[in-house]
């Protein structure tokens, strides 16, 4: 990682300023803002889930954000990567956003990998991680990502969107997991956004919402339970579901 943090237990005084609007909530307070800037945090994946994901890590404070994506910026990922300019057509997505969240908040230390995962890479790019978010459009990755967090007990939240469906995977350490729930590649995960389409303002809801699901985690905010946790929206109707689902006893990523 990148940038060097304050080393105090206390906040210093830019951060107190920076951060005043969430130290009033209760909820986290001098001591849960402090839990955030030691929290170390992958986004797998920087375009329209992990752009406004990471943004909003790096904003509320958390400590060392990694961004992972080997992709350049092109012109028809601009409608919905909206943290991205027409200028940056053809530039590393990793690097560009890097260097928007440093720009965003200085205390934060961040690090752009421009590289695709495999089982060889996965797991140092992975290590010493609290908190994964994978918004990658690729099953095999998001399979690959669960994997390691299950292993390392790190918590992980998993994004997907296409067409008006939106979808949200939170797997907390020692809890169900993301196969758990998906023994193989859900129907229609296959399909990418260039082939099938998809709504762009939805993108951004879902990508959001993983920080916010990711930060609750940071935080232990919420509900502990070895239950996972799935959340369905239907941009068009804008509405939630939620369902909860068990450990899945031939998943064996969890067999001790």
């Amino acid at each position: 990682m990148t940038d060097e943090q304050p080393s105090s237990q206390r906040l210093e005084d830019a951060e107190v300023e920076r951060y005043s609007r969430q130290l009033l909530l209760p909820e986290i307070g001098e001591a849960g803002q402090l839990g955030l800037r030691r929290t170390s945090a992958v986004v797998v994946g920087c375009g329209g889930l992990g752009g406004p994901a990471a943004l909003f890590l790096a904003a509320g404070g958390v400590g060392r954000v990694r961004l992972i994506d080997p992709d350049l910026v092109e012109l028809d990922n601009l409608h919905r990567q909206v943290a991205f300019r027409s200028s940056d057509v053809g530039k590393p997505k990793a690097e560009l956003l890097a260097q928007s969240l440093r720009l965003l908040n200085p205390l934060v230390s961040v690090e752009a990998v421009v590289a695709a995962l495999d089982e060889e890479s996965v797991g140092p790019v992975l290590a010493g991680a609290d908190l994964v978010l994978e918004c990658s459009d690729d099953p095999a990755t998001k399979f690959l990502i669960n994997q390691v967090c299950v292993h390392s007990r790190t918590a992980l939240v998993v994004g997907g969107a296409i067409g008006f469906a939106g979808q949200l995977v939170v797997v907390a350490p020692e809890a169900a997991c993301y196969r758990c729930l998906f023994n193989t590649v859900p129907p229609g995960a296959a399909t990418s956004c260039r082939a099938a389409g998809v709504f762009g303002p939805l993108v951004g809801v879902v990508g959001a919402l993983q920080a916010l699901e990711g930060m609750k985690l940071a935080l232990g905010l919420g509900r502990s339970s070895p239950e996972g946790r799935l959340l369905d929206f239907d941009a068009l109707r804008s509405r939630w579901r939620e369902l909860t689902f068990p450990i899945a006893p031939d998943c064996g990523l969890h067999r001790s």
